[in-house]
């Protein structure tokens, strides 16, 4: 849309074309040479902001929008002069920013070549300049920001990869910490019970029920990193809320990640319940809410009932009304009462407020003291 406005500069050659008293022909070429210069230019614009061109391409495209604007403006008259300004935006849209700042005043100044001994400057010419100095430059910086932005999709994508790479890897050294001695020592006593089978059967017993006890040791140490790394954490939850906010276009105000220190512990259930909280806190506001704005909060507070990690999600949607509480929030109600805490819903013409509680155990004194102890 911001490029469309420059579009408005096809007036004067497009009012000479309709009444500046041309032939036929004149006017049938004219509106053809204006019809591939448009085409020429969008081209340049539309397609290659944002990508690298090889030189010679550049060179040709570039070398015939500056050419068709010299030919209609020597041609057609003084109103086809504003191509330039068409010229110097195409410029700044394709070329790097040092080679920019060469093209654009050298298109004013051949403007200024085919205006002046021509007889042009009829007041046209100083009202062109401007716009093409400023709309060539200001073309640069959109150009750069196209660049910047999609060179930063492409880290983002980038880091995504490495990180579940990461994790993959993760995974595996855990898996082959956790696995690898218990497989290597069923494997093992396999080998001896053979062994001793046929002459020591009750030795060979003994050997069958160490292995039974190692793979029972092994498939429980499994389980329990498995349940590990499905755990939600609230710094993970607030990251993906964050981003599931940010796609669908509600502005977001929020902490970068969950506080590290904290007035007591936060448990892994209480932990837990927090974050699926808020999962269900910003699905609500994706699919139901219609805000366009959403605020979140995480701080300790201090209530009659103990010490709590309080999340406030709020949102400037079109709030409840009266309909009853859906699932979603029984849900999330039961499962913070579950672990102690406790949910508030607020409701109103302006928004939503949830108001999400988790208590806070008190500190291990014995931690805090090593902690000391190690930091002294």
């Amino acid at each position: 849309m911001w490029i469309g406005i420059w579009l408005a500069y096809l007036a004067p050659p497009l009012g000479d074309l309709y009444g500046g008293g041309h032939g036929p022909w004149a006017t049938a070429l004219g509106a053809l040479g204006l019809a591939a210069f448009v085409a020429v230019y969008l081209l340049l614009v539309f397609r290659y902001t944002s990508r690298v061109l090889g030189s010679h391409t550049l060179d040709c495209l570039l070398a015939g929008v500056l050419a068709l604007a010299v030919c209609l403006s020597l041609t057609m008259g003084s109103p086809w002069l504003v191509l330039f300004v068409y010229v110097s935006v195409s410029a700044g849209a394709v070329l790097p920013l040092r080679q920019a700042a060469v093209a654009i005043p050298a298109t004013v100044a051949v403007l200024l070549l085919v205006a002046l001994p021509h007889g042009y400057d009829d007041g046209l010419t100083p009202w062109l300049i401007t716009p093409a100095l400023l709309g060539g430059f200001a073309m640069s910086g959109v150009r750069q920001l196209v660049r910047t932005t999609v060179e930063l999709r492409e880290a983002r994508v980038t880091v995504a990869a490495l990180a579940a790479n990461e994790e993959r890897l993760r995974m595996a050294r855990d898996l082959h910490d956790l696995l690898g001695h218990s497989l290597s020592l069923i494997t093992l006593k396999s080998e001896l019970a053979g062994r001793m089978l046929p002459d020591h059967p009750d030795r060979a017993g003994e050997q069958v029920a160490d292995i039974e006890r190692v793979s029972r040791q092994a498939l429980t140490d499994v389980r329990e990193a498995v349940s590990g790394y499905r755990r939600l954490t609230l710094s993970g939850e607030l990251a993906g809320a964050c981003t599931t906010l940010a796609v669908a276009g509600v502005e977001t105000r929020m902490p970068v990640e969950a506080p590290a220190e904290l007035p007591g512990v936060l448990g892994t259930e209480s932990e837990a319940a927090l974050a699926w909280s808020l999962r269900e806190a910003v699905t609500n506001i994706v699919r139901h809410s219609g805000a366009g704005s959403c605020e979140i909060r995480l701080a300790p507070r201090q209530t009659l009932e103990g010490l709590f990690l309080q999340l406030t999600v709020e949102d400037d949607g079109h709030g409840l009304g009266s309909a009853p509480a859906g699932n979603g929030l029984t849900g999330l109600g039961e499962r913070l009462d579950k672990v102690g805490g406790t949910l508030d819903v607020r409701s109103s013409r302006s928004g939503v407020t949830l108001t999400m509680r988790a208590p806070l155990d008190p500190p291990d004194p014995q931690r805090g003291a090593g902690l000391t102890g190690s930091g002294a």
